[in-house]
C-alpha cells in the first residue's frame, strides 16, 4: 500500500467569513514524497473545497497516488443507512445527506436535517444537541430526552478509541456530529467529480489514485501537546504532524491499518495501530538547510580546495527522515540512530571446540581419567542437567556449557570409551570455551548512527537479535540537464550540438553511491519552463544536481534562476578542471550547479558532491584515502590551483596519466582508474617521484 502524498483535514462546521485565523477553522496539511508543507488556514467549507479540487487535480495530473484524511466520521452505526435509506449503503446516506444540506460561508440548516432524520424513527431519533437559540421539533439539547430504540450508542470503532464522541452528538467541544453533517456533502460532490479516481476506504478497496479515509488527530495527542507547548494552534499541528506520520509508515504497516471489513460503519485509519503511527510521529525531520549556508566570507574570492570543502562540509546536515525496515532490507541505507546489541553474542559461554567438557579445578598435572556422563551437549541442544566435579561431558562445538563445565579439551588430545576418557593435564581454566559477550556485550554499540550497511553489517545485526533496523530515507539525487545545444545521444548528427554525456554520467554515480538517482530531463534555455522544472524537482528529489548554465552568460539561464530565488553563491575554486562551483538553495532543496565539460562535471562530483551528498543522506563526511606512488611521468605546475589528472597505475604500480589535460577530453575518464593530485603550489615532477595517487574505488566507484 504506497501513496506519494498525504493531506489531512481537519474539518469545522462552524460558519467563518472573518480575515483573522480562528482555531476552530479548517486547517489542512499536506506531505509530498516525504515531505512537508507548512499547515494551511481555510476559513470556511467552501474555499476548502476549492482547495480539495486543487489538490486533487495537482496529484493527478503529477501522477501521485495521494491519501487524504478527513477528522469527521464517514458512517453511522450499523442500522442507521437501513433505517434511513432502506438499503445498509453508506453512500446512500451520502447522498440523502448532500440533496438535504445547505451550506454558505454565513450559516447552514445541519440542525433542521438532523431533526428530519430523527423523525423517521419512532419517538425521537438519536440525533442531540441543538446549539441554536431556537427550538427544533423532534431535536433534543440532550442525549438523555432522547426515546427510540434499535441502533448502538456508537460505532464498533469508536468502542476501541478512548475520549472519541458519538456520530449522534451535534454540540459540544469535541462533537463530531455536525462536522460530518457539512463535510459529507462536500466528499459525495467530489466523489461525482472525478468518478473513477476517488476511492473512499473502507467502503470501497483503496486501489484507486485517490483515497478518502477517516482519521482522528486524537490518536497522536501527545505528540500534538508537545508541539503546541512551543507555540501555535492545536489544529494546525494535529494535521501537519498525523500527515508527516502517515507518510513515514512503511507500505506494509499501512496495508495492514486499512485491512478492516466494515461495510457499513466506516473505520478510523490507524485504530488498533496506535504503536506504529506514534513511532512514525516521533521520527525525528531533519530541519532545512539555512538560507545562507552557502555564503563565504566577506572578501573571499579565489576558494583553495580545502576551504572549500570545510565550508561546504559545515554548510551541509543531513535532509532524510528516519524510517524504520526490517534487517533484510538494510543493505546500502544509512542508520538513523546507534543501534544496540540486544544480546550478548556469544549469548551464553559456550564451547569452541569438538570435545570434552569437564570442571577444571577437578583436574591436575599428569594423566587424568575421568567418568563420562550419559548424554551430550550440542549446538542448538544444550544439556540438561549438571555434570559433578570430577566428571566429563561430551560436547560439540558451538554447544552451551552445562552447569559444572567452565573447560574443554580437544577430542583430538583424548582417548576414550564409551565410559571414560583419558588426557594429560594440566589444562588451563575456560581453554577452548568461548565467554558469554566475548564479541559483543548486551546493550553496546552494535553498530553507530551514520553507518552505510554493508553485508558484515547486516550479519553482526542478525546476531545480535536486531531484527529492525531504524534508518535515513534513500536520499533522492535530482540530475538535470540545460542548454539549447544539448540533446540526447545519437538523436541528430548536426555538429553544433552537444550530446548530453553529464545526465547519464551524474545518475550513474548517485546510483553507485546508494542513493536514488532522479531523471529530471533535459530543459532548453526557456526561463519559464526551467522555472516549472525546478518546481517539480524540488517534489521529487532531495537534492538537485545541474550540469551548464551556472556562469553570467547570456544564455546562462540557470544561473540567473536561483540569482532571482536570493539563496545562490558561486565558488571560484582554484580547481583544474572544474573551478566554477554553483551552490544554492531552491525551495528549501540544495542544488549543486556543476561546470559543463563532463571532465569538470566529473570531479567536482568526485572532490565536492560525493562527500556533500553523505553527509545529507544522514551518513559521515567522507574524504577519499590516497596512496603515495612513483610518477610514470614529467609535469611542471605553477602555483594557485590544484589539479587533478586522470590516471591510471601501469605494470610496474607507477602512476601514468592521460595524454590531455583538456577538460573535453572525456575518454580519458573511461581510460583511467583514479585521479592523481597535484597540490595547490608549484611542482617540478619528473618520472619517478612520489605523487598521491586516487583510484576510483576510494570515492565510492
Amino acid at each position: 500500500m504506497k501513496f506519494d502524498s498525504f493531506a489531512i483535514v481537519d474539518w469545522s462546521a462552524a460558519n467563518d467569513t472573518g480575515p483573522s485565523q480562528r482555531a476552530d477553522a479548517i486547517w489542512a496539511a499536506v506531505v509530498r514524497d516525504g515531505r512537508g508543507s507548512a499547515p494551511v488556514y481555510m476559513r470556511n467549507r467552501t474555499l476548502c473545497e476549492k482547495w480539495l479540487i486543487d489538490l486533487v487535480e495537482t496529484e493527478l495530473a503529477a501522477g501521485r497516488r495521494l491519501c487524504i484524511g478527513f477528522d469527521f466520521p464517514f458512517g453511522y452505526p450499523k442500522g442507521f443507512a437501513r433505517v434511513l435509506t432502506r438499503a445498509p449503503d453508506p453512500f446512500a446516506v451520502w447522498r440523502w445527506i448532500e440533496e438535504r444540506i445547505e451550506d454558505s460561508p454565513q450559516s447552514n440548516n445541519r440542525f433542521d436535517v438532523a431533526a428530519d432524520m430523527n423523525a423517521v424513527f419512532r419517538g425521537i431519533g438519536p440525533f442531540w444537541g441543538n446549539a441554536l437559540s431556537r427550538d427544533i421539533d423532534g431535536l433534543p439539547r440532550k442525549a438523555g430526552e432522547r426515546r427510540f430504540e434499535g441502533l448502538p450508542e456508537r460505532r464498533e470503532v469508536e468502542e476501541l478509541l478512548t475520549g472519541c464522541f458519538t456520530t449522534w452528538q451535534l454540540a459540544g467541544r469535541g462533537a463530531v456530529g455536525s462536522q460530518m453533517l457539512t463535510g459529507v456533502p462536500v466528499l459525495e460532490r467530489l466523489r461525482r467529480r472525478f468518478d473513477k479516481e476517488i476511492a473512499v476506504w473502507p467502503f470501497q478497496a483503496p486501489d484507486r489514485p485517490v483515497v478518502f479515509a477517516e482519521v482522528w488527530p486524537s490518536l497522536l495527542s501527545d505528540v500534538v501537546d508537545e508541539r503546541l507547548s512551543r507555540g501555535g494552534i492545536k489544529d494546525a499541528h494535529q494535521v501537519a504532524v498525523l500527515a508527516q506520520a502517515l507518510a513515514r509508515l512503511t507500505p506494509d504497516e499501512l496495508a495492514a491499518m486499512m485491512d478492516v471489513d466494515t461495510p457499513e460503519e466506516g473505520w478510523t485509519l490507524g485504530a488498533g495501530h496506535q504503536d506504529a503511527l506514534m513511532r512514525a510521529a516521533r521520527m525525528l525531520q531533519p530541519p532545512p538547510l539555512k538560507n545562507d549556508c552557502f555564503s563565504m566570507p566577506p572578501g573571499v574570492d579565489w576558494t583553495p580546495v580545502d576551504t572549500a570543502l570545510e565550508r561546504l562540509r559545515g554548510a551541509m546536515a543531513p535532509v532524510t527522515a528516519p524510517e524504520v525496515i526490517p534487517l533484510a532490507q538494510g543493505l546500502g541505507r544509512v542508520l538513523a540512530r546507534d543501534h544496540l546489541a540486544l544480546r550478548s553474542n556469544p549469548p551464553a559461554a559456550n564451547s569452541a571446540v569438538d570435545g570434552y567438557g569437564f570442571a577444571q579445578a577437578a583436574t591436575g598435572p599428569g594423566a587424568q581419567i575421568l567418568p563420562l556422563v550419559q548424554g551430550r551437549a550440542a549446538a542448538g541442544a544444550p544439556f540438561d542437567g549438571q555434570v559433578a566435579p570430577g566428571h566429563a561431558i561430551r560436547i560439540l562445538t558451538g554447544a552451551l556449557l552445562p552447569q559444572g563445565v567452565d573447560t574443554v579439551v580437544l577430542e583430538e588430545d583424548t582417548d576414550q570409551n564409551p565410559q571414560q576418557i583419558a588426557f594429560n593435564g594440566p589444562v588451563k581454566p575456560g581453554a577452548n570455551t568461548r565467554p558469554a559477550g566475548e564479541d559483543v556485550a548486551r546493550g553496546a554499540t552494535a553498530l553507530p548512527g551514520g553507518r552505510v550497511l554493508r553485508p558484515e553489517d547486516l550479519a553482526l545485526a542478525a546476531a545480535l537479535g536486531i531484527g529492525e533496523l531504524e534508518v535515513r530515507g534513500q536520499l533522492r539525487v535530482g540530475v538535470l540537464s540545460t542548454g539549447d545545444e544539448v540533446v540526447a545521444p545519437g538523436s541528430t548528427m548536426d555538429p553544433a550540438r552537444t550530446y548530453d554525456a553529464n545526465r547519464p554520467m551524474l545518475l550513474a554515480l548517485a546510483e553507485r553511491w546508494g542513493y536514488v538517482p532522479v531523471d529530471l530531463g533535459h530543459v532548453g534555455d526557456r526561463r519559464e519552463a526551467l522555472r516549472a522544472r525546478m518546481d517539480q524537482a524540488a517534489e521529487k528529489a532531495d537534492v538537485i544536481l545541474t550540469s551548464g548554465g551556472a556562469s553570467a552568460g547570456d544564455e546562462d539561464h540557470m544561473s540567473a534562476l536561483l540569482a532571482e530565488a536570493g539563496t545562490v553563491q558561486s565558488w571560484r575554486i582554484a580547481i583544474k578542471p572544474g573551478r566554477p562551483l554553483v551552490l544554492a538553495l531552491w525551495r528549501g532543496v540544495p542544488v549543486f550547479g556543476l561546470p559543463g565539460n563532463p571532465v569538470a562535471a566529473f570531479v567536482c562530483s568526485l572532490i565536492f558532491a560525493r562527500p556533500a551528498l553523505g553527509v545529507l543522506a544522514g551518513s559521515h563526511w567522507t574524504s577519499p584515502r590516497g596512496f603515495t606512488v612513483p610518477a610514470a611521468f614529467s609535469k611542471k605546475k605553477k602555483a594557485g590551483r590544484r589539479e587533478f589528472l586522470r590516471a591510471r597505475l601501469d605494470d610496474n604500480g607507477h602512476a601514468e596519466v592521460f595524454k590531455s589535460e583538456g577538460s573535453g577530453r572525456i575518454s580519458g575518464l573511461s581510460w583511467a582508474d583514479g585521479l592523481v593530485e597535484i597540490g595547490d603550489g608549484a611542482r617540478d615532477i619528473a618520472a619517478g617521484d612520489p605523487v598521491t595517487y586516487y583510484p576510483y574505488g576510494s570515492f565510492g566507484l
